[in-house]
């Protein structure tokens, strides 16, 4: 039994091609639920009128290197505009941009890291939400790409950029 030589790399540079977005890790920032009427909220049985927002934006750490946070508000009111709860979510991660052009910066900060973070914080904002005493409160998905696209067309076409602004929708 003969062995053969393993293959020799073929010439240029050794290095595999980086992925274009490397997750480091996501974590709660910030997490507040208030149920200023308990007891009293959890024992009415009245259909609440349901408020929700949620906004993304980013803060750079280095030239490639950034934290993304989505933040949530939900509220909930009485039909007599009576508040039944009031949460906010502020839930974030750190991300690699790799060998990437400028432009797509904003795309993958603002589009596919979200959609990264997204099922993660609405499991925080459903499991709050039963938590404390209220059926859990699942957010519909999110459209990160129109939002992206709402926030090109208020900017006049520019891009936001690397930590700059925020968008969102309520």
């Amino acid at each position: 039994m003969s062995t053969t030589p393993p293959p020799t790399p073929p010439p240029g540079n050794p290095q595999a091609p980086t992925a274009p977005l490397i997750m480091h890790g996501q974590y709660i920032k910030d997490l507040s639920f208030e149920n200023p009427r308990a007891p009293q909220s959890l024992i009415e049985q009245t259909q609440p009128q349901l408020t929700l927002n949620v906004q993304v934006g980013n803060r750079q750490f280095d030239a490639k290197t950034f934290e993304v946070f989505l933040t949530i508000e939900a509220s909930a009111k009485t039909p007599k505009d009576e508040p039944l709860f009031m949460l906010e979510l502020v839930y974030a991660g750190t991300v690699t941009l790799g060998e990437v052009p400028q432009e797509a910066y904003g795309p993958l900060l603002f589009i596919e890291t979200p959609r990264l973070l997204f099922p993660f914080a609405r499991a925080v904002v459903a499991n709050a939400t039963r938590e404390a005493g209220f059926p859990p409160l699942n957010i519909a998905p999110v459209d990160f790409v129109a939002l992206y696209r709402q926030q090109l067309e208020a900017n006049a076409g520019k891009t936001p950029g690397p930590g700059e602004g925020q968008i969102g929708h309520a």
